[in-house]
């Protein structure tokens, strides 16, 4: 897949470098919402996680609230 990806992204067709940026904008997500339940399971606050990811308590807080209560 990295391969794939990395092909793509350096290649000369639009269509298969846009298809990479949606799939890695997918992954991002997922891995963010993997490491932000990982550590509320782990008793840290909507701040610390926060200030890891680069944004405010209320944007952390806004997308993955619900997340906990699932």
């Amino acid at each position: 897949m990295i391969a794939d990806l990395d092909r793509a992204v350096r290649g000369a067709d639009p269509d298969a470098g846009l298809r990479a940026v949606a799939r890695l904008r997918t992954l991002v997500e997922q891995l963010e919402a993997e490491q932000v339940a990982a550590a509320r399971r782990n008793g840290w606050s909507w701040r610390d996680i926060a200030v890891r990811l680069g944004v405010t308590k209320q944007t952390v807080h806004r997308k993955h609230h619900r997340a906990e209560g699932a």
